[in-house]
């Protein structure tokens, strides 16, 4: 059982984070998903940025930075409307650092009926 797992598991290996593709990927297949949304969130889901210290402003830039090589953050111009916005904190752990989202506000928001969304 477990020689079988460890197969698969090498089988599929580009479907998992590693140090070349921190993301996980699959090779050959692109997912698109469109969300139809009838009507805006509420104000309560577009929040301020936090206050942080230079150092933690210079860890939260590091961890932007790497999010966007990595096409999973893009910048927004200074006049693009946004819909949701999430301020963030960094965390420490043996002087490494964490970017965390803080999403209790969006915890609070109900979503739609899936059927509706796709």
């Amino acid at each position: 059982m477990k020689e079988e797992l460890i197969e698969i598991l090498f089988q599929y290996r580009g479907a998992f984070a590693s140090d070349d593709e921190p993301l996980g990927a699959i090779k050959g297949h692109e997912v698109e998903i469109i969300l139809n949304v009838e009507s805006t969130y509420p104000p309560l889901l577009r929040r301020p940025a936090y206050p942080a210290s230079p150092r933690a402003r210079e860890a939260l830039e590091s961890h932007i930075n790497d999010l966007m090589k990595l096409g999973v953050l893009r910048k927004v111009g200074h006049n693009e409307e946004l819909e949701v916005t999430t301020p963030v904190i960094i965390t420490w752990h043996n002087d490494k650092s964490s970017m965390v989202g803080d999403f209790r506000a969006l915890h609070t928001y109900t979503i739609p009926v899936s059927q509706g969304l796709f």
